[in-house]
């Protein structure tokens, strides 16, 4: 598989493409140092390099995402809401926009990493929660524009990557009892790439936090 993973440099992107790497992809790990994805000049010449790159593109997956950062509402700022819906919302569209005739060739796969925060509120983290429900709508309505050359799915992760310390506090928001790691989620997206008969859909790898009634991490 020749995929294309933004937001590939991060903490979790860099794990996730060590991980399908190691399963026999060709992967273009592109970072903010490549481009400004929320730009679409930028995310349409990202696109190109990658393909040139790869010589062609099979997969694609919309990593990149900012402003991740608790803000009680009274505080946010237009920067804050620009920042959160920039990489995440914007840039996962216009790289799909832009990537969209090369997946058709290939009759490839867009993965939308999601978050949980996407679907439901968190209230310090509301631009961001926002911002990921807003990626969530775009891989039902992508899955519907693309179809049937191109399937666009989600995969939704819970507690992964967690602050250094936090591990414990954030494994009891889990029914499984532990935080989740980068192999969690490149299996779902493995899972994805062969699954063919699925698409538009979000597959959460959560551990089971959306179904645990406690408050979220923010509150």
């Amino acid at each position: 598989m020749r995929a294309l993973l933004t937001g590939g440099t991060g903490k979790l992107g860099a794990a996730l493409a060590e991980r399908l790497r190691e399963a026999g992809w060709t992967v273009v790990a592109a970072g903010r140092g490549d481009g400004d994805v929320s730009r679409p000049e930028e995310a349409r010449a990202l696109v190109e390099r990658s393909v040139a790159e790869l010589g062609g593109l099979d997969v694609l997956v919309n990593g990149a995402g900012a402003g991740f950062r608790p803000r009680p509402v009274a505080e946010v700022s237009e920067t804050d809401w620009d920042e959160a819906f920039g990489a995440t919302a914007k840039g996962s569209f216009f790289v799909t926009q832009a990537a969209a005739p090369h997946l058709a060739a290939s009759r490839g796969l867009v993965i939308m990493l999601e978050d949980v925060a996407g679907l439901q509120p968190w209230p310090s983290f509301a631009p961001h929660s926002a911002a990921k429900a807003a990626q969530s709508m775009l891989t039902k309505a992508l899955a519907r524009a693309l179809a049937p050359e191109v399937r666009v799915c989600g995969v939704a992760p819970g507690p992964v990557a967690v602050e250094p310390g936090s591990e414990e506090r954030r494994a009891a928001e889990t029914l499984v009892g532990r935080v989740g790691s980068p192999d969690d989620i490149a299996g779902a997206i493995l899972y994805l790439a062969g699954a063919e008969f699925v698409t538009g859909s979000t597959l959460v790898v959560d551990g089971g936090r959306l179904l645990q009634t406690g408050r979220a991490p923010d509150a």
